[in-house]
């Protein structure tokens, strides 16, 4: 049984998430606190953690930080903010979804049983992101593919790390223009399919079987990496 790590100080919330999780069924602890969440994250190990922001003794930002120095357990972020800034901050920070209150019970539901599918296949650290024979070195800011360095320019690198950083997650392309481009920018979302356009043909010998840029309903692309 998947055990989820519930970090919320509303009793109502935690009342009415952990009768639905239960349900589920999924084995539930819960912390009402970022400290007591650290503590019970680091005892417990969970499959998974729902994380409010809005926290006594810490904030759920500063726990999602934390729990990134050592761990790529999925995070799923509860909070009331719904701003585009806000969900980017949390995405950046590694978080790997974004629930604004309120919300249905149900939809959170679904929304952890989608994360927990996601396939486990990024080695992530400070130094590298890495996806079979894809290599993206963070200190260095080059990439490689079947040992080979590719080149890239700035942009079209950092829009790679993005993606690499958030896998098989969906971005319209005014998230990836606010995010890699920049919130002052005021060109035309057209630079993102180009830049997409030009990282497809740097990878090309990339295996499909490992990752691939996706566009998803003609609006925003994602890293998809298969089973």
């Amino acid at each position: 049984m998947k055990k989820i790590l519930l970090v919320e100080d509303e009793p109502l919330i935690v009342r009415v998430l952990t009768a639905y999780l239960r349900a589920v069924p999924f084995d539930i602890d819960v912390a009402v606190d970022g400290e007591e969440a650290l503590l019970k994250f680091n005892t417990g190990k969970p499959d998974l953690v729902l994380l409010d922001v809005m926290l006594p003794k810490l904030d759920g930002w500063a726990v999602l930080v934390k729990i990134r120095e050592t761990s790529p357990c999925p995070v799923i972020m509860l909070t009331a903010r719904s701003d585009l800034q806000d969900r980017l901050n949390g995405l950046d920070g590694g978080a790997d979804d974004y629930m604004p209150k309120p919300f249905v019970p149900d939809e959170v539901i679904a929304r952890i049983k989608a994360v927990l599918r996601r396939p486990v296949q990024v080695l992530h650290n400070d130094q590298q992101i890495s996806f079979g024979a894809l290599k993206i070195d963070l200190n260095a800011r080059h990439v490689s593919l079947n040992g080979v360095e590719i080149s890239l320019i700035p942009r079209d690198l950092a829009l790679l790390i993005f993606l690499a950083e958030h896998p098989n997650q969906f971005f319209t392309r005014e998230q990836l223009i606010d995010h890699v481009w920049g919130m002052d920018y005021d060109g035309s979302d057209r630079a993102v399919d180009l830049a997409i356009k030009r990282l497809r043909k740097a990878l090309s010998h990339y295996s499909q079987d490992e990752g691939e840029i996706k566009t998803l309903r003609g609006t925003g692309y994602q890293f998809s990496v298969q089973k």
